[in-house]
C-alpha cells in the first residue's frame, strides 16, 4: 500500500468507516473503526467479488476509490474519493492506538461534511451520474435460470394482463444464448428470440435482454480462434474458466458494437449488462472506453443496467446499477442463505438518484422463498428500480398483492430521503 495521506484522531468506541467495494458484488459497508474487512477465501472469489490484481489487506479496512471516516462525537466526517473515473486508487484505513492511518495508491479528493451520509451525497452529486426514470421489470432469472424458454416467457406475458400486473419491460436473462463466445446465437432449447421480441412488443411492452459483453469462456469458439483478444482470468462459470476481453483490440470493439446494434435492431431497448468486471482486467481506462462503446452502439433511448460492474468507472454510462450481490444462486431458492445483498444495498443507498438508479435485484415473492417479506420491504425502501422474478402462476394472494403494489409504485430516479441513508 502507498503512503499515508491522513492521520485522524478517532474515538475507538464510536468512530466508523465507510469502505466502498470495487464492483456491484463487492462488499460495501460501514464498519467499526477497528474492524478488518472481508477477504476472499479462494482465488475465484478474488477475481469475481473483489478487485482483480489488487491484494486484499489482512488487517484494517480496504476501499476502492472511496472511503469515509466518522471520527466520533463533535468531529467532522472526512471523505477521500477518486477524482478521475479512469484512475481509481485503492485506499486503506487502519487503527493504530487512537489514530486512524489512511493510505492511498493514487490521488484522491479530500473533503469534510457534518456526517458520513451527507459527505457521500455531496460527493455523488458532483460525479455526473445518469439516473433516468426506470421502467417496471419482470426478469426470468430467479425462476427459470439457464433453462428459460420462449414458451416460459410467453406464459408469464399472458399472466401479467390476467392479474393486472403493470409490467413495462419483459427481460429475458441468461439462458437465451450460448453467449458472446458463440456469436450470441439463440440456444436451441430457448426458441426464437426475434419472434419472442415481436410477441412482447405486440402487447405494448418493451423487450429486455441479459448480456455479458466483456467476457467469454476459455473453451468457446471465439477464445480458440482469437486468443490474442483475451486478457486475464475472470473466474469460472458455465462449466469453464472465464477470460476478459481486451477492449483495446479493434476486432473486439467492432464485434461488440455489431452485436449490440443487432440486438437493438430487433427491438430490444433494455439491456442488463452482466459480469462487467471482466472488462477492467486490462485496465480501468479500457473498461470505461468499452462501456462508452456499448452506450454509443445502443443509443440514448436504450435503458442500460450495469451488474457485476466496477462502480466508479461506470458513472455516467449506465441508467441503473446493481448495488448488491445476487439475491440467491441456484440451489438457494428457499432463502435459507438469508438476505445476501442487504448490507451492500443499504450502504449504497446514497448512490440512488445521484450516480444512477439503484437496482437492489429482483424481488422474489413466491411462497417457497422464506425471505420474501423482508426482501420485498428492503428492495422497495432502498431501491429505485422495481423488478420481480417469479412465475406468476406460482404466486399466492400475498405475492400477487405485493408485486402489484411494488410495480404500481413505479420506482424512482430521485435520491432517497436522508433518513434512509446508512
Amino acid at each position: 500500500m502507498s503512503g499515508i495521506i491522513d492521520e485522524i484522531p478517532v474515538d475507538p468506541a464510536s468512530a466508523r468507516v465507510y469502505a466502498e467495494g470495487w464492483q456491484s458484488w463487492s462488499p460495501a459497508a460501514w464498519y467499526p473503526v477497528g474492524a478488518t474487512g472481508p477477504t476472499p477465501d479462494e482465488e475465484w472469489q478474488h477475481l469475481m467479488r473483489f478487485r482483480p490484481g489488487r491484494s486484499v489487506a489482512e488487517s484494517g479496512l480496504q476501499a476502492e476509490g472511496l472511503l469515509v471516516v466518522e471520527p466520533g462525537p463533535g468531529a467532522l466526517a472526512r471523505l477521500y474519493g477518486a477524482t478521475d473515473l479512469t484512475d481509481v486508487p485503492t485506499l486503506h484505513a487502519e487503527l493504530v492506538d487512537e489514530r486512524l492511518l489512511v493510505r492511498s495508491t493514487g490521488p484522491v479528493e479530500a473533503r469534510t461534511g457534518p456526517d458520513g451520509p451527507t459527505a457521500l451525497a455531496a460527493y455523488g452529486d458532483g460525479l455526473g451520474g445518469r439516473p433516468s426514470a426506470p421502467p417496471r421489470v419482470w426478469c426470468s432469472w430467479y425462476r427459470y435460470f439457464e433453462q428459460v424458454t420462449a414458451v416460459d416467457v410467453e406464459e408469464n406475458l399472458a399472466a401479467f394482463d390476467q392479474h393486472a400486473l403493470p409490467v413495462d419491460v419483459v427481460q429475458v436473462d441468461d439462458g437465451w444464448s450460448a453467449g458472446l463466445g458463440e456469436g450470441l446465437v439463440d440456444a436451441e432449447q430457448f426458441g426464437s428470440l426475434p419472434a419472442l421480441v415481436d410477441r412482447i412488443r405486440a402487447t405494448g411492452r418493451r423487450a429486455g435482454l441479459w448480456l455479458a459483453p466483456f467476457l467469454v469462456g476459455t473453451q468457446t469458439t471465439l477464445a480458440r480462434e482469437h486468443p490474442d483478444w483475451l486478457v486475464g482470468p475472470a473466474g469460472r462459470n458455465w462449466g469453464q474458466d472465464l477470460a476478459g476481453l481486451d477492449l483495446t483490440q479493434p476486432g473486439v470493439r467492432d464485434l461488440l458494437a455489431a452485436h449490440v446494434r443487432r440486438l437493438v435492431a430487433l427491438g430490444i431497448d433494455y439491456l442488463k449488462l452482466d459480469f462487467l468486471y471482466a472488462g477492467a482486467l486490462g485496465g480501468v481506462a479500457p473498461y470505461r472506453s468499452g462501456l462508452e462503446l456499448v452506450r454509443e452502439a445502443a443509443g440514448p433511448d436504450v435503458f442500460l443496467v450495469g451488474c457485476g460492474a466496477p462502480l466508479l468507472p461506470s458513472v455516467g454510462l449506465v441508467d441503473a446499477m446493481r448495488v448488491s450481490p445476487d439475491t440467491f444462486h441456484e440451489g438457494g431458492e428457499d432463502g435459507s442463505t438469508g438476505l445476501r445483498g442487504l448490507v451492500s444495498m443499504t450502504s449504497r443507498a446514497w448512490q440512488q438518484g445521484r450516480l444512477w438508479v439503484n437496482d437492489p435485484d429482483c424481488v422474489v415473492a413466491r411462497p417457497s422463498y422464506s425471505q420474501r417479506e423482508q426482501w420485498a420491504a428492503a428492495a422497495r425502501r432502498y431501491g429505485g428500480l422495481r423488478s420481480f422474478s417469479d412465475r406468476v402462476g406460482e404466486l399466492d394472494e400475498w405475492g400477487l398483492r405485493t408485486i402489484r403494489s411494488l410495480l404500481e409504485d413505479g420506482g424512482s430516479a430521485a435520491p432517497l430521503p436522508r433518513e434512509d441513508l446508512a
